[in-house]
């Protein structure tokens, strides 16, 4: 989307250029070496470069709305990293509390006798 509008952009600034500097005469509109049918007055050479300001405008508009869209979908995905990360350190924090938790219960349950495992007796 940014690629268009910088697309049209330049166009429009290379049409823009090209009729500033290939306008010598009153009333005459030349484009590229070609002459511009229907303009025979100074408003439609006005009107042409208002057209061509237009277009200007609508290609800045377009590199604007992907600029903003692109920084927000960067933002979103740096929310979403450091949420992520969050999320890995807690688990973590709560991994190391439970293996203490283990560890405490493992130690308590050596001071006492350990049971005897019941044993299984084969069917004759």
């Amino acid at each position: 989307m940014i690629f268009l509008g910088l697309f049209v952009l330049f166009a429009a600034v290379a049409a823009g250029v090209v009729v500033v500097l290939d306008n010598t005469g009153q009333a005459h509109l030349t484009v590229f070496g070609d002459e511009v049918p229907g303009i025979t007055e100074q408003w439609h050479v006005f009107a042409a470069g208002a057209i061509v300001a237009i277009v200007f405008m609508a290609g800045l508009m377009v590199v604007a709305l992907g600029f903003r869209r692109s920084m927000g979908m960067r933002r979103e995905l740096r929310d979403l990293r450091d949420e992520h990360a969050e999320s890995l350190q807690t688990l973590e924090m709560e991994r190391r509390r439970l293996q203490q938790a283990l560890a405490q219960a493992r130690r308590g349950r050596d001071d006492q006798p350990a049971p005897v495992p019941a044993q299984r007796v084969a069917p004759s």
